[in-house]
């Protein structure tokens, strides 16, 4: 038995994880997979120019940009719709909307443009990936059994 076989591991191949929904939902699902990527890179490249050009915190050294490095690790999994992925994400992405938020508070300037900017990825990544996932868990309803009387 191959691992493609077991039934608690999803397919290798993407296009299996969508190819059960109708083409309509399949259309949506897709659209959200790229919603969410472009919002998860677009996160990692506002965190990365953000600590280490735009607007770097005073004497800092530029460690900070290290804080995108968790979202680094989902961009596979959800270039793979790996379902799981999908579901960390949108517990991590909590910490970086509250850092935003803090940010917005407590900093001036470019900064604080920045941080609502990431408040907004946040906020729409969130979306995207829980809409995501509700669409890949709802099942079509079963077809009737052949034979069966109606």
């Amino acid at each position: 038995m191959t691992t493609s076989d077991t039934p608690d591991q999803e397919p290798a191949d993407p296009d299996t994880f969508i190819a059960h929904h109708p083409p309509e939902r399949r259309v949506t699902i897709e659209r959200l997979r790229l919603l969410c990527v472009a919002s998860l890179v677009s996160l990692i490249g506002l965190g990365v120019a953000w600590e280490l050009w735009l607007a770097p915190l005073p004497q800092g050294t530029g460690m900070l940009a290290l804080k995108v490095l968790p979202l680094c690790l989902g961009v596979a999994g959800l270039l793979k719709h790996r379902l799981y992925t999908y579901r960390w994400l949108t517990l991590l992405i909590w910490l970086y909307f509250t850092e935003g938020v803090v940010r917005v508070t407590g900093d001036a300037g470019l900064s604080q443009i920045l941080a609502g900017i990431e408040v907004a990825l946040s906020v729409v990544l969130f979306t995207a990936c829980s809409v995501y996932i509700r669409l890949r868990l709802r099942v079509l309803p079963p077809k009737p059994k052949k034979g069966a009387a109606a």
